[in-house]
């Protein structure tokens, strides 16, 4: 998101908190957010893909709303309006292809209504298809995630994408001879397939509350949250929802301003003007000494903090203004004395999601398995789940090498803490009996994590194994 949309986006939550009532709350948040994901999609090289990839989105939320609403939910005759009104806001953005002064919500001109009609009816016989399967509902469930893991490896694994690109362009009957993976980039798809499959899991496992249809679609498309997390949970949502509101005063206001100044001033000030020497591949074969080397890496790894967490506290700041409390992100993860506190620290909702439906199951699963009539032992069992479940959290960045090689540097790492850990706590509790042994151990800490973490940014920074290579070696006068 530009400075420019940021801003439209905070004032336009400041107008409805301090102007708007109660009774037109939901509404708003639906409607903000099923405009913002048209509006935020950057225009793409395969014509009319930009306003096909929100209807995409759109439609793959209220598919799944139905495969994991419970009955009740389903029967409420205010789901049909939330279709209406969705369908509508689709076809009125559809028209403004007639209408060249309104088309700044949209990436480029919108397609033919004709091709709109049609994707209409598909999706209307395909949503009729699947009110026949119910009986098969959990079926249903792990053949939904099957696909939605599908649709995000062909947008993150390079080759895959170049061949999407490939028969978009195809069947749009455009040119094929300059076709990129970047022709095909399905904005927010990280963030909403996460939140889909969370669903998805938590209905399978019997504990998803009751919810209607706007409720789950603003969830999943959340505008300040949709680009950037955190990654919440639909309980607390929509707590959080069905709260009623009440007009920010001065203290919300306070905290909110406060989050979004903080924000804007950590991305627009602080991590680009750090981005003007972080670690990129340019620069990465260019740098001579290892001093610069370091310095390098040093501005990378504060500039994707002060990126992230940034665009963390706008979402923080401007949800509060809508009256919804979303989960911190980030707390000081450069200042924990090591790898498992930096992870609890870090990307906390991420983390925590890949807890609660990776790491956790696989090592219930892991406990009850036999290998010739025993138990694997603890310490294999640690290390599968943790380098597992770190290599998972960074193909979701991008199923490349460089970010399995950052994944397996973590699982290593978090392996290592936890071994090391174990045979040295009695001692280090025995040694730290002053507060300055205590700070001590705990600065020794955080400057070996911090230098952990930053090396392992290298991988994450740089496309191929070989210029991370490089880069290691010149950081240790190798080269």
């Amino acid at each position: 998101m530009t400075i420019i949309q940021i801003l439209i986006v905070v004032v336009a939550a400041f107008f409805w908190g301090m102007v708007m009532r109660e009774r037109g709350r939901a509404w708003f948040l639906l409607v903000a957010s099923v405009l913002v994901i048209f509006w935020l999609q950057p225009a793409l090289p395969i014509r009319g893909i930009d306003f096909w990839i929100p209807v995409g989105t759109l439609v793959i939320t209220i598919f799944s709303w139905y495969i994991t609403a419970h009955e009740e939910a389903r029967r409420a005759g205010k789901n049909w309006v939330v279709i209406a009104v969705v369908a509508g806001i689709v076809l009125l953005l559809n028209l403004i292809r007639y209408f060249p002064a309104a088309q700044f919500l949209t990436a480029s001109r919108p397609p033919q209504i004709k091709i709109y009609f049609a994707i209409l009816l598909v999706s209307s016989l395909t949503f009729l298809l699947v009110t026949g399967l119910t009986k098969y509902n959990r079926a249903l469930l792990s053949i939904s995630i099957l696909a939605l893991i599908l649709i995000f490896l062909s947008i993150k694994i390079p080759a895959l994408t170049y061949w999407v690109s490939y028969g978009l362009r195809a069947l749009v009957g455009q040119s094929l001879t300059d076709v990129k993976a970047l022709d095909f980039r399905w904005l927010g798809f990280s963030y909403i397939a996460f939140r889909l499959i969370h669903t998805m899991r938590d209905r399978q496992m019997g504990r998803l509350p009751v919810v209607d249809l706007g409720e789950y679609i603003t969830f999943v498309i959340f505008f300040p949250a949709f680009t950037a997390g955190p990654i919440d949970r639909i309980e607390r949502f929509i707590q959080d929802l069905r709260r009623p509101f009440i007009r920010p005063g001065h203290d919300d206001l306070l905290i909110a301003g406060q989050r979004l100044l903080l924000g804007l001033f950590k991305k627009f000030v602080i991590a680009d003007a750090l981005a003007l020497i972080a670690l990129n591949d340019t620069n990465a074969l260019q740098v001579r000494a290892t001093g610069w080397a370091w310095i390098l890496v040093y501005a990378y790894t504060l500039h994707i903090y002060f990126d992230f967490s940034g665009y963390t506290d706008i979402a923080l700041g401007t949800s509060r203004l809508l009256g919804i409390h979303l989960p911190e992100n980030f707390s000081s993860p450069y200042l924990k004395p090591n790898l498992t506190q930096f992870w609890n620290n870090w990307h906390m909702t991420l983390t925590q999601w890949f807890r609660a439906y990776f790491f956790n199951p696989v090592t219930r699963w892991l406990r009850a398995l036999r290998v010739w009539q025993k138990p694997l032992p603890v310490p294999v069992m640690i290390l599968l789940t943790q380098i597992a479940t770190m290599i998972l959290i960074g193909f979701w960045h991008g199923v490349t090498w460089n970010f399995a090689l950052w994944g397996l540097w973590h699982g290593f790492g978090l392996f290592i803490h936890n071994r090391w850990n174990d045979l040295t706590r009695v001692r280090a509790t025995a040694w730290a009996t002053t507060p300055l042994c205590q700070s001590m151990l705990n600065i020794s800490g955080i400057l070996l994590t911090f230098h952990f973490v930053a090396i392992g940014w290298i991988f994450f920074a740089l496309s191929s194994p070989a210029v991370s290579w490089h880069v290691l070696l010149k950081l240790f006068a190798l080269r």
